[in-house]
């Protein structure tokens, strides 16, 4: 997706009061000269057709949208993290494992980016871990052969004295995702306060609407967003995240008191 629709969601979400159902209107009398002008009309059908975002359909005759749910966690980074932290966990570990031959090594890579990509944690050499259960992957490999050999997948649970948080640590970097929730609250702080009432200062508060995207991005997507009960102590994601809704509501009554198509523009 674009850098500049990528920004639009951003404002949608903004706009709103609460991260949950945003809106977004433009009311100013120019809005079709300026919408024709900034592609906005083509821009707003195309995320229509991708269903990202969606009319009100108890206005049909006003500019009225709002992000879909699909909409609202591409915004998010493709989570919701109150969800992922307040699903509940039986305490039981899923344990995928596997051996495959060095002349698979394309197989194995595939594999490893699968894992990754699922937040699953690296344990131990060929051996990954996550709290949630591996419905899709019995999914996967169902229709397959199975050779308990080069893969299997267990539920387990710590027998000699392993405690849940020392499987969490040796699991997961949690120095390197607090450093980026670390990083992720400093430009928080660096928020521009005041509404803008120029071009300089408009364009002072997209570049830090741009940092803090991309900073929030690049530490949820490290974070597996593990079930509360099993998070590090010294976890700085639910602060960043608690941190980010307040100023988000800021920031949104900031733009509503601004001309947001001069915003956009400039």
């Amino acid at each position: 997706m674009k850098p500049k629709t990528e920004e639009f969601l951003n404002l949608l979400l903004w706009s709103a009061d609460m991260l949950a159902r945003p809106t977004f209107r433009n009311l100013t009398g120019s809005y079709e000269d300026w919408a024709y002008r900034n592609g906005l009309l083509r821009q707003t059908y195309r995320l229509e057709q991708q269903q990202l975002i969606e009319r009100d359909i108890q206005s049909p005759n006003d500019r009225l949208y709002r992000l879909s749910e699909q909409g609202r966690l591409r915004v998010l980074g493709g989570r919701d993290p109150e969800q992922r932290w307040g699903r509940p966990w039986d305490g039981q570990w899923r344990m995928v494992l596997y051996d495959i031959p060095n002349g698979q090594n394309a197989q194995r890579e595939r594999l490893r980016r699968y894992l990754r990509n699922r937040s699953f944690g690296y344990l131990q050499n060929s051996v990954w871990i996550t709290p949630d259960p591996l419905e899709e992957e019995k999914q996967i490999l169902g229709d397959g052969q199975i050779n308990v050999e080069s893969l299997i997948l267990l539920e387990a649970r710590p027998c000699a004295g392993e405690s849940d948080a020392e499987i969490v640590t040796g699991a997961w970097d949690f120095e390197q995702i607090n450093h980026r929730y670390a990083r992720h609250l400093k430009v928080l702080e660096e928020w521009p306060a005041s509404t803008p009432k120029n071009e300089a200062s408009s364009r002072m508060l997209l570049r830090w609407a741009e940092l803090e995207r991309k900073a929030w991005i690049k530490a949820v997507s490290n974070d597996p967003l593990l079930p509360e009960r099993i998070l590090p102590s010294n976890y700085l994601g639910q602060k960043s995240w608690n941190r980010r809704i307040a100023v988000l509501r800021k920031a949104g009554r900031q733009l509503r008191k601004f001309n947001v198509p001069q915003l956009m523009t400039t």
